[in-house]
């Protein structure tokens, strides 16, 4: 009796909502980007502006294909992977099919998972609320810290001392307390050299 062999699956990811725009913050500020934003979190951020990411199964499952086909249909070639908390799921096959086909592959991650997928930039962004995965320190290429109150820059520091040292340290003001955090922060880079500002220029410029 000849085995029936049952074909596996193609990898699914919950995607909330993918969307071609300019990258608003950090390192690559500016840049034309390809935003996927993937459904799940735990960390639980209480001033989280996408809360309703959290729960994975709101949210509906894509193929890898169908994401790329997605990303395929802009000009640019760079490709952020966000959240949700992005590295709750395996990154590996959807990197691979996105570099296939010539695009950077960027993520925005708090780091309290394992890396998984092959990554031209990882930006850390660690968060009180839950530990960071000890492996995010060898790999992030960019920390970026939100500033909500004072103690935040301690945290920023904390986190800062145990990456490498061309990591790009960036602190950026938690929106809803720009106008009180910024001028402490414009205070702390100018006394700590080491540290770049981040803002959400997005934000301003009013898009997505």
């Amino acid at each position: 009796m000849s085995e029936v062999l049952i074909a596996p699956q193609p990898v699914q990811l919950p995607v909330m909502e993918s969307f071609y725009t300019l990258q608003g913050e950090g390192y690559h500020n500016g840049k034309a980007a390809y935003f996927i934003r993937l459904g799940g979190c735990e960390v639980g951020c209480h001033w989280c502006d996408v809360k309703e990411s959290w729960d994975a199964s709101l949210h509906p499952q894509f193929t890898i294909e169908a994401i790329v086909k997605g990303a395929l249909q802009h000009p640019g070639r760079l490709a952020v992977i966000t959240g949700g908390e992005p590295l709750m799921h395996d990154l590996t096959d959807l990197t691979a099919a996105l570099q296939q086909v010539g695009f950077q592959t960027n993520i925005e991650t708090s780091g309290v998972y394992a890396v998984s997928g092959s990554w031209d930039w990882i930006c850390f962004s660690p968060k009180k609320f839950k530990e960071p995965h000890p492996d995010i320190y060898s790999k992030a290429n960019e920390l970026k810290v939100i500033i909500y109150n004072k103690s935040d820059f301690e945290f920023a520091e904390e986190h800062a001392a145990k990456l490498q040292t061309d990591c790009q340290l960036l602190l950026q003001p938690e929106w809803s307390r720009h106008e009180m955090m910024l001028p402490q922060i414009i205070a702390y880079v100018k006394d700590n050299p080491k540290w770049r500002v981040s803002l959400q220029t997005h934000k301003y410029m009013n898009i997505p």
